[in-house]
């Protein structure tokens, strides 16, 4: 066995028997060096593993946050000890560790294998689904190695600052999404519909609201991504100003990478966490709305 699947081995154990025993403090430590002693006592590279725990500890609040966010359908309690910590090793490479020494294609196969040689029938797959979708939904990553052997595949969509008044009040909706983030409702373009077009059936899709107007667009951006099969992608967004009319009452579609959406007023929505590259664009919704008095 690999000495740092070995490490990642043992580092499970050891978590394994720690949340058993309701994680007393400090008795990680001690059972690390036991378990390294009887399951690896010729392994060089000992920072690993006490880099690993120690990572994990210090980040397992977000941790356990994230796999209560991105598995709903499971409260993290009712998810098996081992497959809850296969995920915690999972999720602390994926998002903390450094890109050159834990690729992320290899954080996610590594807990795979850890899922297939310690966990159930079924943790492989739910494993794989996790990391899988907070891959997916990571902003911004440039990393080196994708499936598509240097390729860059271009994607269309369309997001909106959807307003209404109410009570002479504007508020706008948010979607919250699997890393706590409040963000806008948006797609991907679909086949030849125009980018119009786009926007309102998102709109409908993700919210609920079927009566829109189209008040103005507010510009483009574009943000680099990862997916595990498709390799680099650049997401080319189209931003709009979209008032909602009729019942404005939100129908959330729920999905791996949407948990929740909410309407805000306009001043709620300034202290809300946001992805500072659509910070311009909530910038223009309100000044917009703030300068025409719709």
């Amino acid at each position: 066995m690999a000495s740092r699947h070995l490490s990642r081995s043992i580092v499970l154990q050891s978590m394994y028997e720690w949340d058993f025993y309701n994680r007393k403090e400090g008795s990680l430590d001690s059972i690390l060096k036991r378990d390294i002693e009887k399951f690896g006592p010729d392994l060089e590279n000992l920072d690993f593993i006490k880099k690993l725990a120690e990572g994990i500890l210090k980040n397992l609040s977000k941790i356990d946050k994230l796999i209560s966010i991105s598995a709903p359908e499971r409260p993290i309690e009712q998810i098996s000890i081992i497959d809850r910590n296969i995920l915690r090793i999972g999720l602390f490479e994926l998002l903390y560790a450094k890109k050159e020494e834990v690729p992320p294609k290899v954080a996610i196969n590594e807990a795979i294998e850890l899922a297939k040689n310690f966990g159930g029938e079924n943790s492989s797959k739910f494993i794989n689904g996790v990391l899988g979708t907070v891959f997916k939904e990571i902003p911004g990553y440039k990393g080196k190695e994708d499936a598509s052997n240097g390729r860059v595949i271009e994607e269309t969509l369309a997001a909106a600052s959807v307003f209404r008044k109410k009570d002479d009040v504007y508020q706008m909706v948010l979607i919250l999404d699997i890393f706590g983030y409040w963000t806008f409702p948006k797609g991907h373009k679909e086949n030849e519909e125009e980018i119009e077009e786009t926007i309102k059936r998102e709109i409908a899709e993700e919210t609920g609201l079927k009566e829109v107007k189209i008040i103005k667009k507010l510009g483009e951006r574009s943000y680099m991504a990862k997916d595990p099969e498709k390799g680099r992608i650049k997401r080319n967004i189209t931003d709009f100003l979209v008032e909602a009319f009729g019942d404005t009452e939100l129908k959330i579609e729920k999905s791996p990478g949407i948990k929740d959406g909410k309407w805000f007023n306009i001043d709620e929505v300034l202290e809300l966490k946001r992805y500072p590259d659509a910070e311009e664009v909530f910038q223009k919704a309100i000044s917009y709305l703030e300068e025409n008095k719709i």
